[in-house]
């Protein structure tokens, strides 16, 4: 959405972009508009990151393929928000549901900092990409409350897959409450780094496509399984031929729902 009270020069801006640029003024405020507008974008960044996963729904959108839901040392969401390190570890009591390979890979869907980037894009998701790895001996799918990233890794390891994919709600933003993000780990365990994973991120309706985010994870998952490696020694320099162009454009920002909030 192009605004029509801007200068030219920012209205072609404004029309490219989803930041908040080219604001109008009301003396040395911004205008009731503007001001409302990012209100409301706080809102729903707050809300992405206090509202629960319906993982119930999720198992149903992925059956019939096989999956199981845990949830982290993390009780609850405020206890989640406030120790990282109980999102990282796995409850003691779902340990023995998960069931031992080998698996070439296993899928973890995690509600993370977002759980509406979860709820609308970890299926698409993963249908895409399973769609691409025919061959390959996947685990089910694992649905993980008040979860990190980390996580995958003991997931991983009890599972014993080779590498592991954590699908997760990144943190929310002001433009963009609901993108997802993807981490890849060869040889899960307990202890890894961030800088032993490969990330896909910004997954969302105005950002990369299901289509390219699972050509890319394609690429990423054959080449650690080749190399043996996934972090900084595993550099994303796919053939540009093979990611589909995304065929989005930027959406306006954030404005208010009809009757205002």
């Amino acid at each position: 959405m192009v605004r029509r009270d801007l200068d030219p020069l920012w209205q072609r801006f404004s029309g490219v972009t989803r930041a908040r640029i080219g604001l109008g003024r009301s003396g040395d405020a911004l205008t009731t508009q503007d001001s409302l507008e990012f209100q409301y974008a706080h809102a729903c960044a707050r809300d992405a990151v206090m509202a629960h996963a319906d993982f119930e729904r999720l198992g149903l959108e992925l059956a019939p393929s096989p999956h199981l839901c845990v949830h982290s040392a993390a009780r609850d969401r405020q206890t989640y928000l406030r120790r990282p390190d109980l999102g990282r570890q796995l409850a003691a009591d779902c340990r023995p549901l998960l069931p031992s390979g080998p698996h070439d890979a296993v899928f973890v869907v995690a509600d993370g900092l977002s759980a509406s980037a979860v709820q609308q894009h970890a299926v698409p998701l993963l249908d895409a990409l399973r769609a691409r790895l025919p061959g390959w001996e996947l685990g089910p799918v694992v649905l993980a409350a008040q979860a990190r990233v980390a996580l995958g890794d003991e997931v991983g390891r009890l599972m014993g897959a080779q590498m592991v994919v954590v699908l997760i709600g990144e943190r929310p933003g002001l433009t963009v409450p609901n993108s997802l993000g993807a981490y890849l780990t060869f040889e899960p365990r307990v202890g890894r780094s961030d800088a032993e994973r490969n990330c896909v991120s910004n997954i969302h309706a105005n950002g990369l496509s299901y289509a390219a985010a699972a050509s890319k994870l394609e690429w990423l998952m054959a080449q650690a399984r080749t190399r043996r490696l996934t972090g900084v020694g595993l550099k994303e320099d796919a053939p540009a031929d093979d990611v589909p162009e995304l065929g989005q454009t930027p959406a306006p920002k954030a404005s208010l729902p009809p009757g205002g909030v």
